[in-house]
């Protein structure tokens, strides 16, 4: 047998003798990982949950450790499905082209970016509209609308100007939805002082924080909660999914693995003294 399990006899016989010493030394871990699984809503895998372990209780685990109480306590991260496109971008507004492509971006409020995405009701679709620090990655406005419309942007863009206060020449990077060509938001971003930012057409990935943002906020929220009676109720959970968990509590891989909101007040308060 310790052959075939590839270990030594010593080895076998030590843990056969030792195994329940070995798992009551491990409850305290059992008990944080399972406590920061359930705190991140059943969606932070293995990765996250060494990286939270660290971080937030200074408690080292290597990831096999990790793997093997995850899958023994049955903690299943939720999974992503596909969705479809919402915008449309075939119109003949004026377009404009992409300022952040080779732009090192290194300061809160330098660039916002921004799109459109669904959820699904009984009562009809409700579109959520959001715009991101593209730094900090947090979610610093957002509008929620039975419609499509250029209002529903807009409204996102206000919602950000109005929170975070930026000064003038915040670029504001999209596709390049009818909503965001419209004249009325591109008369917004001029008087507000924002410079429009567009991707090509079709390519996803040069909006690709925003695509992750909706591709996240479908898998952690809108497709385990299965169809919502109302829109009502959805935008209720909406709300709290944004501002008390993917801003306030989520850690984010590529801010290493920092939550957006302290990051974002990181950052400032570094740059205050330096300064």
């Amino acid at each position: 047998m310790c052959q075939l399990m590839k270990v030594t006899r010593s080895g076998y016989y030590y843990y056969k003798n030792h195994k329940d010493n070995l798992k009551t030394k491990e409850e305290p871990l059992k008990k944080l990982i399972k406590e920061l699984f359930f705190k991140s809503r059943s969606t932070y895998g293995i990765r996250r949950i060494k990286k939270a372990l660290a971080k937030l209780h200074n408690t080292k685990a290597d990831r096999d450790k990790i793997a093997r109480i995850m899958k023994e306590e049955n903690l299943i991260p939720k999974t992503i499905k596909k969705y479809k496109a919402t915008t449309n971008s075939k119109h003949n507004l004026p377009i404009h082209p992409n300022l952040i492509k080779a732009l090192k971006i290194n300061n809160p409020n330098q660039v916002w970016v921004s799109d459109i995405t669904y959820v699904k009701t009984e009562e009809g679709w409700l579109y959520l509209a959001a715009v991101m620090d593209l730094y900090t990655k947090e979610i610093v406005g957002y509008a929620m609308s039975e419609r499509i419309t250029k209002e529903l942007v807009m409204g996102a863009l206000l919602m950000a100007k109005w929170k975070m206060n930026p000064g003038d020449g915040v670029i504001l990077h999209s596709d390049r939805g009818v909503q965001y060509a419209s004249h009325a938001y591109q008369e917004l971003l001029t008087a507000n002082k924002m410079f429009c930012s567009m991707s090509k057409k079709g390519d996803p990935y040069e909006n690709a924080a925003m695509e992750s943002f909706n591709a996240t906020i479908k898998k952690e929220l809108i497709y385990p909660h299965g169809t919502y009676q109302t829109r009502k109720e959805a935008r209720k959970e909406i709300f709290e999914y944004i501002e008390l968990f993917y801003n306030k509590e989520r850690l984010h891989s590529s801010i290493d693995y920092e939550v957006p909101y302290q990051f974002r007040l990181s950052q400032l308060k570094l740059k205050q003294v330096v300064a």
